[in-house]
C-alpha cells in the first residue's frame, strides 16, 4: 500500500521509499523515512495535495509523491 492510498485518519508506518535522485532527497529531507509514522490529516477533493503529520509537524504532499512512499498498517 502506497502513502496516497492510505485513509483520512489512519496512521501507517513507512516501508520503503521509491524513487530516485533529487525526488526521493526530497522526500526524505522531509522527514519522511524507513519506519517512521504517518498519521494521514486529510486530502483534498480531488485526491491533491495530501496533508499529513510526520515526526510532530504538518506536511502537505503531492498526489505524485505519496505514490513513491510505500507503507504498511501502524
Amino acid at each position: 500500500m502506497t502513502l496516497r492510498e492510505a485513509g483520512v485518519g489512519q496512521t501507517v508506518k513507512v516501508k520503503r521509499l521509491n524513487g530516485e535522485g533529487a525526488v526521493r532527497r526530497r522526500i526524505m529531507d522531509m522527514g519522511i523515512t524507513k519506519g517512521v509514522e504517518v498519521y494521514v490529516r486529510k486530502v483534498a477533493p480531488l485526491g491533491d495535495p495530501v496533508e499529513v503529520t510526520v515526526r510532530g509537524y504538518e506536511l502537505s504532499l503531492r498526489k505524485a509523491d505519496a505514490e513513491l512512499i510505500e507503507t504498511v498498517t501502524a
